[in-house]
């Protein structure tokens, strides 16, 4: 599904279906790839021009040393859209890390930036609010791919279940690569968040302020698995609860703002668990924004 684009040597997987602009664009999280939001860009497709890639280092894009700069991603992604003559201006919708990515477009191509849905966004200034507790948990958590052993066979069937769970509204002839590469990639979510603290976060600091476009934030009000394997519920609660004002300063920090928790969602597979929640925040952002052609 899709094609390889050459941009600057390096080959760039793009998929895209429906006409319009301005365009979607999805922008996955640490650990997922294009092919995860198959689901919301094919819907997106019904009303609009809508597109789904793999950064070079992650899917059926060619490989990179990881991690990378957000100016660089932000980068590449624009002369890929420019190599698929994607029409612009581009609604981006970015999850968890992508959101990190779709924030630094904006900051450097404002002009080209209809509007920003940041699905359960990561945000640099994350550790003001949190308790100081879960300040410090979270640097217990901190793992380092080298200490991270190889999956065993036990492991791989039962995340091999819990992956077609997962993608089961998926097209067969979709899902089965997807599973497969998930088995054989779970390491790149590693990797590509190795530099969040020492380059990321200053890139987004100061990177500048975002456009005047509209922006909606959508935060995940249910339990977060991963944090649940470290976590007792009443840090869980602060937890969530830290990124849910988070959210809320994200924001308030535009004019044309807006936060929508959903609460029975959690953060590695909200456009998953609440596709019509992306849907229409999709579409009220695209209604938001300049007239369309």
């Amino acid at each position: 599904m899709g094609r390889l684009y050459d941009v600057e040597g390096r080959r760039l997987l793009l998929h895209r279906s429906g006409e319009g602009a301005p365009s979607v664009v999805f922008l996955p999280g640490a650990g997922l790839i294009g092919l995860d939001f198959l689901n919301v860009q094919a819907r997106a497709a019904e009303f609009a021009t809508s597109v789904l890639y793999d950064r070079a280092g992650t899917g059926w894009s060619d490989r990179v040393e990881l991690p990378r700069r957000a100016e660089e991603v932000a980068d590449e992604l624009r002369r890929l859209l420019r190599a698929a003559e994607v029409p612009g201006p581009y609604l981006l919708v970015g999850h968890s890390l992508g959101a990190f990515y779709a924030r630094r477009y904006a900051q450097l191509f404002p002009a080209e930036v209809a509007g920003l849905l940041l699905v359960d966004p990561g945000h640099e200034d994350i550790l003001t609010f949190m308790p100081e507790q879960l300040v410090e948990l979270s640097e217990q958590m901190k793992l380092n791919e080298a200490d991270m052993p190889d999956l065993t066979a036990e492991q791989i069937e039962a995340a091999r279940g819990q992956y077609a769970q997962i993608y089961a509204q998926w097209p067969d002839a979709a899902r089965e690569p997807l599973i497969d590469h998930h088995l054989a990639s779970w390491r790149t979510s590693l990797r590509e968040t190795e530099n969040f603290e020492t380059e990321i976060y200053d890139e987004l600091r100061h990177g500048g302020g975002l456009p005047d476009v509209p922006l909606i934030v959508l935060t995940a009000g249910g339990d977060n698995p991963y944090w649940a394997q470290f976590m007792s519920p009443k840090a869980m609660r602060q937890g969530l609860e830290g990124v849910r004002a988070m959210h809320a300063a994200m924001a308030a920090a535009v004019p044309r703002g807006e936060q929508r928790v959903l609460e029975d969602a959690a953060h590695q597979h909200l456009h998953v668990e609440q596709p019509d929640a992306v849907i229409e925040a999709v579409r009220d952002l695209l209604d938001r924004a300049a007239p369309r052609r």
